[in-house]
């Protein structure tokens, strides 16, 4: 149906656009507070440091910019498939250190949820 013009678009490619903004403005969103908000960042640091992410302070910084300019240039679609792959391997890591003894409802869900869709940008690239 969306197809009437199909030589003028291919409106097929408008899926990885809206999974690129999306998983983008949850980084964002998330990766804000590491970075920009002392309070965020130090209780971060902490909780790093109890769950074995030493050192603390180190893995929040990088954790933060992974997830805010990385979720910046996912928006923008830029560096699309590299990101993707950093963002994936930061939610990997998210569910076997912090939620996957939670269990799957109330645990790792949406962990999981932007780990597939981060693969799913790797695979498919940044769409139209």
């Amino acid at each position: 149906m969306l197809s009437v013009f199909p030589q003028l678009f291919d409106f097929g490619m408008l899926g990885p656009v809206f999974l690129r903004i999306g998983l983008a403005l949850v980084f964002i969103a998330h990766g804000y507070p590491k970075l920009f908000k002392k309070e965020s960042f130090l209780g971060t640091a902490q909780f790093f440091e109890s769950v074995n992410i030493k050192p603390g302070k180190f893995w929040v910084f990088f954790v933060g910019v992974v997830e805010f300019f990385g979720g910046v240039l996912l928006f923008a679609g830029l560096f699309t498939q590299f990101v993707a792959l950093l963002l994936a391997f930061d939610m990997l890591v998210a569910i076997w250190k912090v939620t996957r003894h939670k269990g799957f409802v109330g645990g790792y869900e949406f962990d999981l949820l932007l780990f597939l869709m981060a693969l799913s940008l790797l695979v498919l690239g940044p769409g139209a």
